[in-house]
């Protein structure tokens, strides 16, 4: 039989059906998730399957990659929440769950494998299973899912396939995959096309065979008569006629519109409810249902005080499900009221009491976060899975008018038998083969080891290293300046490792404005040997803002918005043509990634700025290597 699933829910279902009924498996129903790494095409192919199952009118307009419905993920092109689409390929209903394909929303992912009975792997054909891969893959492997290997991209000119395969059954042998498992059914497919096949010496004009692979090789619901309700909230959103939805899968029995339930919460008091809308999906279309019964994934309104992990269950038989258990954060950030001198010019919400607000809606919607308390009121610590999950919420806030300002990134740390640990991660480096001594170095001095190196090909090597969090905060930068762009690395979560030390961070520092004002080409001229700017001419400035890197070590304020002196004085000679150098525009994340102890960066909804930690000269404590 197929390894029996991890989740505590599934196991509750089993063991009343035992008391019960025997179990069956739904015939008109899959439940899948499809799961790959950032970028292997995994929204394209949801676009192609949903094309191709005629959810869609012939005339009708439809966007590329439909399922990144967020404005944020259609401009960096990845998937950062779960989302649902339903499907019918002949008689039988496939509910379809786009997954996100990058670790740092692991949480997303552990959410969704709780109500899928299948996954789709999708790997792209010339790179390879990557470490997000492995991540989830492990996720669904541990969780008992029947998997198909889908090997995407095979059209790509350095397309190699049949090296992929080996490496995608070495993978499923490194993570105890069990031998039912490993008999998974292997397509061939080109999303972008829309075609798949079996065989890679027949050409096949549409999905078909990955229909038939699902059909055939992934099973249906396990469900049994006469069980009581079980339904466990694995997301939430918001509909603005219906109020707050609770997304998950019937685990036992049925629920129906206008029926009396008990929801379990954590603290242990059944309360009873009353669901008002029970809604499928048609594609992506959100339909009203009557009833759903055990195996559907659905959502159901009504009630407001819900929460993920929460258990709607029979009123007579109350019974709460073990809560969902999600991977603890390792990166966390200070996040505080904007303290500049321009707060509340810019955004809408710009107290300590709106941003925690914020912050506490989105720990409830996102298990995978933890938002603490600090000895400050006006600051607040988040604990997410990776830096970008963090800038991604800080990104979100902004765009939704909030003002704030942030820390650099720290690692969560643990203490066992008296030692602290700090979480590890895996690197995984592809870069040409002449950079391989550079980034060697780069990560040898931020503790770094090395623990393979696979064989040049076409001129790139493959690198992985097992290196500290702590030592790639601020890493990617310096990586891609010292790889002239060409470099790639892929990071995932490993463990944790004893406390390795002091760890080099940022070496040079930082030119810092000594005074408010406007920046002028002349003072910018006369600067820009001094360092990399990060603002131009005409810029807007106050006394603390960071306005560049310098060159050296330690800090060096300046004057950024002197002037040239004028006289009525007619000069022999010429003026000096004033010629600058474009400057080094900080984007959120390298901002995030630039910052040391004693500096923050400042968010708005229409500027993102670099500053110190203490605004004032007077009064900023002076590093030790300072340069005046």
């Amino acid at each position: 039989m197929r390894a029996a699933r991890s989740f505590a829910s599934g196991a509750c279902v089993r063991a009343h059906a035992e008391e019960h009924a025997e179990p069956h498996r739904r015939e008109d129903v899959r439940n899948v998730a499809i799961i790959a790494h950032v970028d292997h095409g995994k929204t394209t192919l949801v676009d192609a399957l949903l094309h191709q199952s005629g959810i869609f009118r012939a005339n009708q307009n439809v966007a590329e990659r439909v399922m990144d419905s967020n404005a944020i993920e259609r401009e960096r092109g990845l998937t950062i929440l779960a989302k649902n689409t339903s499907i019918t390929y002949g008689d039988i209903r496939i509910n379809i769950v786009d997954t996100p394909g990058h670790a740092d929303f692991g949480g997303e992912v552990e959410r969704t494998l709780a109500m899928v009975d299948g996954v789709i792997l999708l790997v792209d054909a010339s790179e390879g299973p990557l470490p997000q891969t492995r991540f989830v893959l492990r996720k669904a492997l541990e969780a008992g899912l029947a998997p198909i290997v889908c090997i995407n991209k095979i059209d790509r000119p350095d397309a190699r396939v049949s090296e992929v395969l080996d490496e995608i059954y070495g993978l499923f042998i490194d993570l105890d995959a069990s031998e039912e498992q490993l008999e998974f059914p292997v397509v061939y497919t080109n999303a972008k096309a829309g075609t798949a096949t079996r065989d890679l010496a027949r050409e096949e004009s549409d999905l078909g065979a990955l229909f038939e692979a699902i059909v055939g090789a992934l099973p249906g619901p396990e469900v049994s008569s006469g069980l009581p309700t079980l339904f466990q909230v694995n997301n939430l959103s918001y509909d603005d006629y219906v109020g707050r939805l609770a997304l998950g899968r019937v685990l036992a029995g049925e629920i129906a519109i206008g029926q009396n339930y008990a929801l379990c919460t954590p603290d242990g008091t059944p309360k009873s409810i009353r669901l008002s809308h029970v809604f499928g999906w048609n594609g992506l279309t959100r339909i009203p249902l009557e009833r759903a019964q055990a195996g559907d994934i659905v959502a159901v309104a009504g009630i407001e005080e819900i929460q993920i992990g929460d258990t709607i269950a029979d009123r007579e038989r109350p019974q709460a499900l073990p809560r969902l258990r999600i991977d603890e954060p390792t990166i966390a950030m200070i996040f505080g009221v904007n303290t500049s001198p321009w707060s509340g010019k810019d955004g809408q919400y710009v107290t300590s009491r709106k941003v925690r607000e914020r912050l506490l809606a989105e720990s409830r919607r996102n298990v995978s976060l933890s938002v603490e308390d600090t000895d400050s009121p006006d600051r607040v610590r988040v604990a997410g899975r990776g830096e970008l999950q963090l800038a991604i919420l800080i990104e979100t806030m902004r765009r939704e008018g909030y003002e704030l300002e942030v820390s650099k990134p720290d690692v969560v740390t643990r203490e066992r038998d008296g030692q602290i640990l700090e979480p590890l991660e895996l690197a995984v480096i592809d870069i040409p083969e002449e950079y391989v001594g550079v980034v060697s170095q780069l990560l040898a001095v931020r503790k770094g080891t090395m623990t393979h190196m696979g064989p040049p090909a076409s001129g790139r090597v493959r690198l992985e290293f097992s290196v500290p969090s702590r030592g790639l905060i601020g890493f990617r930068s310096s990586f891609l300046t010292d790889t002239r762009g060409t470099g790639i690395i892929n990071t995932i979560f490993d463990g944790y490792t004893p406390w390795a030390g002091d760890m080099q961070r940022r070496t040079n520092g930082a030119m810092v404005s000594d005074r408010a004002g406007s920046t002028t080409p002349y003072a910018l001229f006369h600067l820009q040997e001094r360092g990399t700017l990060f603002v131009g001419p005409g810029t807007p400035v106050y006394e603390g803002m960071v306005i560049g890197e310098y060159s050296r070590a330690g800090d060096l304020d300046v004057n950024i918005v002197r002037e040239k002196k004028l006289t009525n004085i007619r000069a022999a000679g010429h003026d000096e043509a004033i010629r600058l150098t474009p400057p080094r525009i900080l984007g959120l994340e390298d901002a995030i990634d630039w910052i040391d102890d004693d500096e923050r960066v400042e968010v708005t909804p229409s500027s993102i700025r670099v500053r110190k930690r203490v605004l004032a000269q007077a009064f900023r404590p002076k590093r030790k290597t300072s340069q005046t």
